[in-house]
């Protein structure tokens, strides 16, 4: 049916439903378009694509387990992602080329001062990971401040004019390469009148100077430190300054594969000790055999020395008895015999005690009359001063009597020596 055929009142309904229509489709569109666009702006921001991201590279000896778009940790935290895996060419010396990217605020903890990459296992299936480290002294390696050049006179003047916004982006060496000034102090103190003397020892790149307004940011990477010059400069992606030293453990497959190896190696040696601990237990069941029968054995003398187990315990509780020794070695009557035997060395003991004072008096005595005899002999020999002569000359006559009476030829057979057996001595 055609339109023009519809009466008034049906017409007018139909052009209120077609508008109607027309704004609910507007309105879904509208929504649509809306939760589409928050999709897409929670997962950029999920995702970080809204933060300032510094790209770093290092090498590595191995690509094993570690591929595009995995995460680069920090502290146990997610703070980047891989980028790039590339092999280098065959006459680098190095073999493989990673890079990746570290996303705001943590690209602020790697400073010069001890930041470094680690490849650490990350499973059981090849798998390994990028950690970087976080440093606690030196400088930052990237920053967001774009750095200046002046004159010592502008940089002096603009310090002047905005007091604790311009800070170094150098160090400042002597004439002996010594650091004098150190980055990120305030340019102010630096170029006072009181460090003219220092300042003239100092060198200067074509007499100008680095500095940065602490105040401005960039939303990107703009300069990086340079090692060799000490100062920050125009950051460049692939230049030194972004290159971060790596620490590469092997793959697991390498460890298991020199795991296996070993064991390889220690095998013989394990199959040798097993036959000796095969040896040692047989050894083992004979000396319990062994043992079984020796306490067989003994099991059967522990019967036959029942009998003198309690001989011997009757013997020692008639020792314990009072006088059980007595008893025991010399009889019953051992007592009595005992006790007469030391009563009659009692008295012979006081016996002889008495007769031993007796004894020592009588040779008291015998020994006093002696003394008597020889004073009384002393005597007589000094009051008669001849009597030794006399006596030594009865003494000489004598043994001249004596020889006499052996040249006699009567009495000259009763002194003859008797013979010898000495041989005789030979003539000349």
């Amino acid at each position: 049916m055609a339109l023009q055929d519809l009466t008034p009142q049906l017409r007018t309904r139909l052009n209120k439903m077609e508008r109607a229509v027309g704004w609910f489709v507007f309105l879904a569109t509208v929504l649509l378009l809306f939760g589409f666009g928050y999709y897409i702006y929670h997962t950029a921001e999920h995702k970080g694509w809204f933060k300032i991201k510094a790209p770093f590279f290092t090498f590595l000896q191995s690509s094993a387990g570690l591929s595009v778009g995995d995460p680069v940790v920090m502290m146990g935290f997610a703070v980047g992602t891989i980028t790039s895996v590339e092999p280098q060419k065959p006459y680098e010396k190095n073999n493989v080329k990673v890079e990746f990217e570290i996303t705001e605020p943590y690209f602020r903890y790697l400073w010069t001062g001890g930041s470094y990459v680690k490849v650490n296992a990350a499973g059981f299936l090849n798998q390994r990971q990028l950690e970087v480290t976080r440093a606690t002294n030196g400088y930052a390696i990237v920053v967001t401040q774009p750095v200046s050049i002046y004159s010592l006179t502008d940089a002096k003047k603009l310090a002047g004019d905005s007091p604790g916004h311009w800070q170094m982006a150098q160090d400042v060496l002597d004439e002996n390469s010594n650091v004098v000034f150190h980055a990120f102090e305030p340019v102010e103190t630096v170029l006072d009148a009181s460090n003219a003397d220092v300042l003239a020892r100092c060198t200067f790149e074509s007499n100008s100077i680095y500095i940065y307004h602490n105040a401005v940011n960039r939303s990107r990477i703009v300069a990086s430190w340079h090692r060799r010059n000490h100062r920050y400069q125009n950051f460049t992606p692939n230049s030194e300054d972004a290159y971060l030293h790596a620490l590469e453990t092997p793959p697991i497959g390498d460890q298991l594969q020199a795991m296996v190896a070993q064991v390889q190696a220690a095998l013989p040696g394990i199959l040798a000790l097993t036959n000796k601990l095969s040896a040692v237990l047989d050894n083992a069941n004979a000396t319990l055999g062994n043992a079984a029968l020796a306490t067989s054995n003994l099991n059967t003398t522990i019967v036959a020395a029942q009998p003198m187990v309690t001989n011997f315990a009757v013997i020692s509780a008639q020792l314990r008895e009072p006088g059980g020794v007595v008893n025991w070695a010399l009889g019953t009557n051992g007592d009595l015999q005992l006790q007469g035997a030391l009563t009659n060395l009692n008295s012979l003991l006081a016996n002889s005690d008495t007769n031993l004072n007796t004894l020592t008096l009588d040779v008291g005595l015998t020994l006093d009359n002696l003394a008597g005899i020889t004073s009384n002999l002393n005597v007589q020999v000094q009051q008669n001063s001849n009597l030794l002569w006399g006596i030594s000359k009865t003494v000489t006559d004598s043994d001249d009597f004596i020889q006499g009476l052996k040249h006699h030829w009567l009495l000259r057979s009763a002194f003859r020596t008797p013979a010898t057996n000495r041989p005789a001595m030979k003539k000349k």
